[in-house]
């Protein structure tokens, strides 16, 4: 008897042990920075405020902007410095990377140290170009990892995706940004930084009615959680758990059910689930 229930004992502690240790390794792979993700428009000062805070900035922490998006990288991050500073007495660094400074080691060095990383608006695809395959792509993961904030708007916040919108239907040779097609193989994608593997971001999204481009985005990758940010809010993701912040709202659209493709490529599916939040509320993403 006393066997019995020393076996049973053991049995108990190596199942519970199998079903611990994988929680136990996501945990330690799990990123120990923050995502701050504005979804464009006019950031109020509370915004800023609750971006610094999340940051937990430390007197000795300096913030870094990067404004590769923009066509007018100086008076983007100009337009940026002068809110963080408002709210914080950090130190606030420009670092432009270009092709022909993108090993700069002593950028890369600062970059790497900053505990707040700003990816301003513009052209999302201008970003990638000048960041991908490259070390720069590398460090923001890694200050990520480490405990870093990243923070972006607009076109800073289209990049936190794997599966990057782009904006252009590729059914169409006139752009609209509201999308005026469901078919498939409408939407491009390009790749992102890929902070959220199993998230794809919209920006602007009530502002800009892109529901068309969201519920396309969906239908590509139906195992994803496909989010939509308006312009004064942000979500601020960590791990898993996502915060609303801000003035407008929050939409998450997921889990299609009986997703077909007509004859005509013309997108279908009975249902799917939606979601709508506003400032304060929390959920979850796969």
């Amino acid at each position: 008897m006393l066997i019995h229930k020393i076996l049973k004992t053991t049995v108990l502690a190596f199942l519970f042990s199998l079903m611990v240790q994988p929680v136990l390794a996501q945990q330690k792979d799990a990123p120990k920075g923050s995502l701050f993700i504005i979804g464009g428009g006019k950031r109020s000062p509370e915004l800023i405020r609750d971006l610094i805070k999340t940051a937990g900035l430390k007197p000795t922490d300096y913030m870094i902007v990067l404004p590769m998006s923009s066509g007018e990288p100086e008076a983007s991050f100009e337009a940026i410095k002068v809110q963080l500073s408002a709210q914080a007495a950090n130190h606030i660094g420009n670092l432009n990377f270009t092709a022909q400074n993108i090993t700069d080691k002593k950028w890369l060095d600062s970059l790497a140290g900053a505990k707040l990383i700003f990816i301003t608006g513009g052209d999302q695809s201008r970003f990638m170009k000048v960041v991908l395959n490259t070390p720069v792509y590398d460090v923001i993961h890694k200050a990520y990892k480490n405990g870093a904030t990243i923070a972006g708007t607009s076109a800073g916040a289209a990049v936190m995706s794997k599966y990057m919108i782009t904006g252009k239907q590729l059914l169409d040779t006139v752009y609209k940004e509201t999308f005026d097609k469901l078919l498939d193989k409408n939407i491009e994608f390009e790749q992102g930084l890929g902070l959220l593997g199993s998230v794809i971001i919209d920006q602007h999204f009530v502002k800009r009615n892109r529901y068309n481009r969201l519920i396309s985005s969906l239908a590509a990758h139906p195992e994803f959680d496909c989010i939509g940010i308006d312009e004064g809010t942000a979500i601020v993701v960590s791990n898993k758990k996502i915060r609303v912040s801000g003035e407008s709202q929050v939409l998450r659209i997921t889990d299609p059910k009986k997703l077909k493709i007509t004859a005509n490529g013309h997108i279908k599916m009975e249902s799917f689930q939606f979601n709508m939040y506003t400032d304060g509320d929390v959920f979850y993403i796969k």
